[in-house]
């Protein structure tokens, strides 16, 4: 009797509906919205309370920490409890740190209290969203990631990382305005509290829950946090419709726990880690370049513009990046990253040699569509290089990794910028020289990505 033979099928293109990733947009929008926001009125406030460029830098570190620390952590919880519940984790925590800050801050300017006092309260503010804002990224990758096939996931992902494009359009464009007489320079943290306030509401109304649907198998569930409990991981698959509607994707392993050390990820995760530092570091240094190379540190308040439209300006070219060159050329993860970083160094260059207004902000467009191409292409060859069952923890990983470079990368730039600005720069370029020399030899070839990782 003949043997059936075994068919192949071949792996279904899976895509999120749209009303779904336009809900995932939001909650990355906002978070890059109001984070840019904050960085082009920061300059201005430090100013005025006189606290030294360095502290103000610093003041974002503690969060950075937190956001390294408990971004894995977050990440392993929604394989437990669904993604949508650490969105509105992160999300609140968004709002809390905003609120906060604006009403430190508010107190500083006032008077109500000294400047080491403000700071040191600012500090403990932003904690609040390296505590819980970083539930909500690695949630979201993590979701897009998981309800992609491999051919989708890398224009998926640069959609999600193009949010953060718009949004640091969108911050910087909209602070001057957002500023309003009776409040001054912190208005716009208030704004965008209020803002993320009516994301959340959004979010928990119109994304259906994906909390883990255990079927009853004879076995009898303990409840959640027990001592007996059994929590097993969400099977990752577009949640809310029918085996019938949109085929199944292909079972993978259950993963065992991933580490910095894996293989697969190592060289991912170097070049994730010298180009975020290089891109922190001149994201750190480039409000207060502008206020000392356009003369405007005796009126401070007149700085929040020009800072303002430089952000915008390199934000758009960030979208242009992926919202055009990737989608248009086709780029894969290697050559995105290497594309990237190598326009990101001319960028800079034409940065260190700026005087004027416009010189400055066409080298910070340069090198911001460069961090446009890199940071996706980082991101998908990350994902890439593991099982779909490991996408939740890959996005943990990778959301550590860009929150490692914050830690020092900012303040310590800033320190170096105002004692030796050619250091500084020189440290900026090395960064960058090492990140492409990393990815041109030791990650994989984009062909090799798509075949999918070795799951022996």
């Amino acid at each position: 009797m003949d043997m059936p033979r075994s068919e192949t099928r071949p792996t279904p293109v899976v895509r999120l509906p749209r009303d779904r990733m336009a809900l995932l947009f939001l909650v990355m929008l906002v978070t890059a919205a109001g984070n840019t926001a904050m960085q082009s009125v920061m300059p201005s406030i430090g100013t005025r309370l006189q606290v030294p460029d360095f502290w103000i830098s610093l003041a974002y570190s503690w969060s950075a920490v937190l956001w390294m620390v408990m971004a894995p952590y977050w990440a392993r919880r929604s394989d437990k409890r669904g993604r949508k519940a650490m969105m509105a984790i992160g999300l609140i925590g968004f709002t809390a740190s905003f609120a906060l800050c604006g009403l430190v801050l508010l107190g500083g300017l006032g008077g109500l209290y000294g400047t080491t006092t403000a700071l040191l309260l600012f500090a403990a503010a932003r904690a609040f969203y390296g505590g819980f804002g970083s539930a909500a990224p690695p949630a979201v990758q993590a979701y897009v990631a998981s309800r992609t096939s491999r051919a989708e996931r890398t224009q998926a992902l640069s959609l999600i990382a193009s949010s953060f494009g718009l949004g640091t359009v969108l911050g910087p464009a909209l602070a001057p305005f957002l500023i309003l007489p009776a409040v001054g320079l912190v208005s716009p943290f208030f704004s965008f509290a209020a803002i993320a306030v009516i994301v959340l509401i959004a979010l928990r109304l119109r994304l259906p829950d994906d909390d883990p649907q255990f079927a009853g198998r004879g076995e009898v569930m303990a409840a959640p946090f027990s001592a007996s409990s059994n929590p097993r991981r969400v099977v990752d698959r577009p949640d809310g419709e029918s085996d019938e509607l949109v085929p199944a994707l292909p079972l993978e392993p259950e993963p065992r726990r991933l580490h910095w050390r894996d293989p697969r990820l190592r060289a991912w995760l170097t070049v994730g880690l010298l180009g975020g530092h290089a891109q922190a570091m001149l994201l750190g240094i480039i409000g207060f370049l502008l206020l000392d190379r356009l003369g405007l540190r005796p009126t401070p308040e007149a700085g929040a513009a020009p800072i303002g439209l430089v952000l915008m300006i390199g934000a758009a070219a960030t979208l242009l990046a992926q919202w055009g060159l990737i989608p248009m050329l086709h780029l894969g993860p290697r050559a995105a990253t290497i594309w990237g970083m190598a326009l990101s160094l001319f960028g800079l260059g034409v940065v260190a040699v700026g005087a004027d207004l416009h010189t400055l902000a066409v080298g910070f467009a340069v090198a911001s569509l460069g961090f446009g191409l890199y940071r996706p292409g980082f991101t998908a060859g990350a994902s890439l290089a593991v099982s779909r069952a490991e996408q939740g923890q890959a996005a943990g990983v990778v959301a550590a990794v860009n929150g490692a470079a914050y830690i020092a990368a900012p303040a310590g730039a800033v320190w170096i910028y105002n004692h030796w600005e050619r250091v500084a720069f020189g440290l900026i370029a090395a960064l960058m020289l090492a990140t492409l020399l990393v990815a041109w030899r030791a990650t994989q070839s984009d062909s090799e990505l798509l075949r999918g990782p070795d799951l022996s």
